[in-house]
């Protein structure tokens, strides 16, 4: 293999409807007692980093000894609402495709790197039977480190202790939807496709100089070539 492909889960392959964010406000209020004043942006971000300015915003004493509790509240919440993954949501455009193509692909090897936790990447790619086309124990979540930008190395050093394939991070390729996916991937040496399927628009996205740069990933087959390449 030649090609790490390393997956966004939010809005890159999925939009995971309204619970995504209603999980963060259940469970910060179980934990502190106070539903979030305000909502915060969340797209890019690891679920740490969310709870930690959340729970900043409402001026908790106490920010890193909760933000453990928080992270279990919304593991606990999504599973129990894991029936509405998807409302109001779905696959994103070229996906159900996208990833047979390239787990067929003698040249690809394919996993996540996002900010959600573990447990809840897993659930909601399972939501969409997407977990069938990427090597989860693999990827790198934000359940390994608040900073995205840390989360490369993670992914490439799973692909060495799985594989015993050691990929120089030229080969790997970074597809998300937003700044700090383009961000994470400069940091670990990764090339890196920015979609414009999340909250950034084309021109947005495209005026920070990924490598590529797309509208939707509805073109397959040039998806395919690009990211194989």
């Amino acid at each position: 293999m030649k090609r790490l492909v390393l997956w966004d889960i939010d809005g890159t392959l999925l939009r995971s409807g309204e619970i995504g964010a209603l999980i963060f406000d259940a469970a910060i209020e179980k934990v502190v007692g106070v539903r979030p004043r305000q909502p915060v942006t969340m797209s890019g971000k690891t679920d740490p980093q969310i709870v930690t300015e959340y729970l900043t915003d409402l001026d908790h004493p106490d920010v890193a000894g909760q933000i453990p509790l928080v992270l279990a509240g919304i593991e606990s919440e999504l599973a129990a609402q894991a029936h509405r993954i998807g409302v109001g949501g779905g696959v994103l455009p070229g996906i159900a495709e996208l990833l047979p193509r390239l787990h067929g692909h003698g040249e690809v090897l394919q996993t996540v790197l996002t900010g959600n936790i573990a447990p809840n990447a897993r659930l909601k790619l399972a939501a969409f039977g997407l977990d069938a086309w990427l090597n989860l124990e693999m990827g790198a979540f934000g359940s390994d480190h608040a900073d995205r930008t840390r989360l490369v190395p993670v992914a490439l050093g799973r692909v060495a202790e799985a594989r015993g394939r050691v990929f120089d991070p030229a080969e790997v390729w970074v597809v998300g939807d937003a700044p700090n996916d383009l961000a994470c991937a400069r940091a670990g040496g990764a090339r890196c496709l920015l979609v414009a399927t999340g909250r950034s628009g084309y021109e947005e996205l495209a005026a920070l100089g990924p490598d590529a740069v797309r509208h939707d990933l509805g073109d397959v087959d040039a998806v395919v070539d690009l990211l194989a390449s």
